[in-house]
């Protein structure tokens, strides 16, 4: 991948390939998008969600060991509803914190295949799946990934209009609400607090944009673009933020599977 981000070149790497092609196995079924859908907010049991998607018991349960494969959804101890015997015990399942946006990313990168792809049906399912997530999720939200430091690759899913990006505030009282703000951990020195933070993140019109709020060590696009102070500026897919220089700063990768941002 270049600094822009956009252009992804994929090697004959047969083990690679076969990997790949799994995974969009797993993904690519539209009743497992419908299981994932279900369970994004609410966690459900294998019964409930085997009447709501209206197949057999045991055809769920093949579909969500599936997705466990995957890693995009776990199982939590909980109690089904109330029968003339009491109450059991059962399997609930929902998408892991950032699940969605870890499919999200993952066909954003695979998205980017070049026309020299060694295997062009794998580049064709890929896009084939992006519209499928794009239908049934609605236009899931852009992500930020970590490059780096100690939260290299995590993951903060962008929902709200605008937000803050800077290390934590040491005389801040009160719980942090992670998804209004991108915290980051004191180990990104370079990075300001908070209180002030280092740059931001907004949304208007649905253009994404990132903004400079007076940082010491800088905010840059791409490496070698420099924001000046609350100058604005278009994020597109792909695009790399720097925030300081050097290890002790933070970089992210700017990711959507729109399709009109992604070339």
């Amino acid at each position: 991948m270049d600094d822009g981000g956009h252009t992804f070149v994929l090697e004959k790497d047969q083990d690679f390939l076969d990997e790949l092609s799994e995974y969009l196995d797993i993904l690519g079924n539209a009743t497992r998008l419908r299981i994932l859908k279900s369970i994004e907010r609410t966690p459900k049991d294998i019964r409930t969600l085997s009447r709501e998607i209206e197949t057999s018991y045991e055809n769920t349960k093949k579909h969500i060991d599936k997705l466990l494969l995957a890693g995009v959804i776990r199982r939590d101890a909980g109690t089904g509803a109330p029968t003339s015997k009491g109450v059991h015990p059962v399997w609930k399942y929902s998408v892991i914190p950032g699940g969605l946006e870890v499919i999200i990313q993952n066909l954003s990168i695979f998205s980017n295949l070049s026309g020299t792809s060694p295997d062009r049906s794998l580049s064709e399912r890929i896009e084939v799946l992006i519209d499928q997530v794009e239908e049934e999720f609605e236009h899931p939200s852009p992500v930020l990934v970590v490059i780096g430091g100690p939260l290299d690759g995590s993951i903060f899913p962008l929902h709200e209009a605008m937000i803050p990006i800077g290390r934590v505030d040491p005389v801040a009282s009160g719980p942090l609400d992670a998804g209004k703000q991108i915290v980051l951990p004191n180990e990104y020195s370079a990075v300001t607090r908070v209180s002030r933070p280092h740059c931001r993140i907004i949304q208007m019109g649905g253009i994404w944009q990132i903004e400079d709020c007076g940082s010491t060590g800088g905010t840059f696009l791409n490496t070698t673009h420099r924001l000046l102070l609350h100058e604005r500026t278009q994020l597109r897919n792909g695009d790399f933020i720097d925030l300081g220089k050097g290890i002790q700063g933070a970089r992210f990768v700017f990711r959507t599977i729109l399709k009109e941002d992604s070339t």
